[in-house]
């Protein structure tokens, strides 16, 4: 694929600082050294056009480099971050015939499997680069999307807003791909991340002045726990964009009464569709418009269904999800103001208590405002009375976890919440409730 724009940019910019890796400093010239490189290692071991190559990776100048080396070559890749377990599973769903591991040094080996589904023939048919992202589900095996790269970083073509940014989305992340493509064809500096604990991340906003920071709610939480901002100079941040989950309206408001100057803007992206344009009606707000050139939506039963150009070819291990015209339903339920709407949760997640829907993210949201809670996971547990029971695993401090701190929770949700939506039973618990994607596992 002509990706010419994107070499351009990086031979324009070849003095600018373009990558903190591990404490040293890459212009875009040496990304495009190492894109050089690399696409020689590539032509030894005859991956060209056609091939589907997993790259076992985290941002780093190398793997950059590899990912527009390996769409230039119209390959379908396939990333996969070091902290996934499984990882053998992704390459054989992928039908993977190489892979490229960058753990440590660069290997790449050729494996024995054969590309044989027929949408990724019909792909390799269009001599077209290709992205297959994993979902990061908790239960069963994770579905394999298969993209056309062509329509997917089509909107990169010409540069956009550049701000500092922090990849704190992971390397196999529709968003962390977002944020890479649209960093190198806009001259844009990043900062990767070793941990992502909230010392590393506000180091590095301080130290290399960042300006953007994508995170997800539940990091942004750990950042207000641990009052680490306190320790740092933030001053640098113009944004916080937050996404991959609900945001709990108490942890919005919290943190914009701590950062006032900076604007939080909600995002709203899947692995099926990419990533939307979004526009927060206010820092403090959960309202927000999407859209954005290739995109239609529509609203039926409050359940909001999208129609996009950059929409995934399907699944590789799973039937299709979109309907006959092509409608995708996010299976989000919704709530609609003029040009707004709110995201209130999955519907796979929602909580019928005698005929009452419950939202699980407005308990978490009363829940966290409390005191001394650290994190909630709050899930319906099955009622032979009400259908369904209201449960709440809270994340305390050992100092917390007793009887009497239960009995303050239950007073707490009595005044604050209609009583079907009070939980039934208070779980308190010292571990928390998210993986290596910082977001809750539900």
């Amino acid at each position: 694929m002509k990706i010419d724009y994107i070499l351009d940019r990086l031979r324009e910019n070849k003095d600018k600082l373009a990558v903190v890796s591990d404490n040293k400093e890459y212009t875009f010239g040496d990304i495009y050294e190492e894109y050089q490189k690399v696409t020689k290692l590539l032509e030894e071991n005859n991956i060209s056009s056609g091939n589907v190559v997993s790259i076992i990776a985290e941002f780093t100048p190398v793997s950059i480099a590899f990912l527009v080396a390996l769409i230039e070559r119209d390959v379908i890749i396939v990333p996969i971050s070091k902290t996934i377990k499984g990882k053998e599973n992704y390459i054989r769903i992928s039908e993977s015939q190489y892979v490229i591991n960058l753990q440590e040094d660069i290997e790449i080996r050729k494996t024995d499997y054969e590309v044989k589904h027929e949408m990724l023939r019909g792909l390799i048919e269009k001599k077209a680069p290709g992205l297959i992202l994993f979902s990061s589900g908790t239960t069963g095996e994770p579905k394999a999307a298969l993209h056309d790269l062509t329509y997917l970083i089509e909107k990169f073509n010409q540069p956009g807003k550049c701000l500092r940014t922090v990849t704190f989305l992971l390397f196999d992340h529709i968003g962390g791909f977002n944020t890479i493509m649209h960093s190198l064809s806009s001259g844009c500096m990043i900062a990767t991340l070793k941990t992502r604990s909230p010392e590393e991340v506000c180091g590095i906003i301080e130290k290399y002045d960042i300006e953007l920071l994508p995170t997800s709610p539940t990091f942004i939480n750990m950042i207000l726990l641990s009052r680490v901002y306190e320790k740092y100079d933030l001053s640098s941040l113009k944004m916080i964009s937050y996404g991959t989950e609900p945001m709990p309206e108490s942890t919005l408001k919290q943190l914009h009464k701590i950062l006032p100057d900076v604007r939080l803007k909600q995002t709203y992206g899947l692995s099926e569709i990419g990533i939307m344009s979004t526009k927060s009606e206010s820092s403090d707000s959960l309202w927000m418009k999407i859209g954005g050139m290739g995109y239609e939506t529509k609203i039926e039963d409050d359940i909001l269904y999208i129609k996009a150009r950059s929409a995934m070819i399907g699944y590789l291990n799973a039937p299709s999800p979109f309907d006959e015209e092509g409608w995708f339903n996010t299976k989000d339920k919704v709530e609609v103001k003029g040009d707004y709407l709110k995201i209130l949760g999955r519907t796979t997640d929602l909580i019928n208590v005698g005929g009452e829907k419950v939202y699980p993210n407005e308990i978490e949201s009363v829940l966290l405002s409390f005191d001394g809670v650290k994190d909630v996971y709050v899930y319906g547990e099955a009622n032979p009375i009400t259908g369904q029971s209201v449960i709440a695993n809270i994340c305390v401090e050992d100092k917390n976890n007793n009887r009497d701190y239960i009995k303050q929770l239950r007073k707490y949700c009595k005044e604050n919440l209609e009583s079907y939506k009070r939980p039934v039973s208070y779980r308190l618990t010292t571990e928390t409730f998210y993986g290596d994607r910082f977001k809750k596992k539900r």
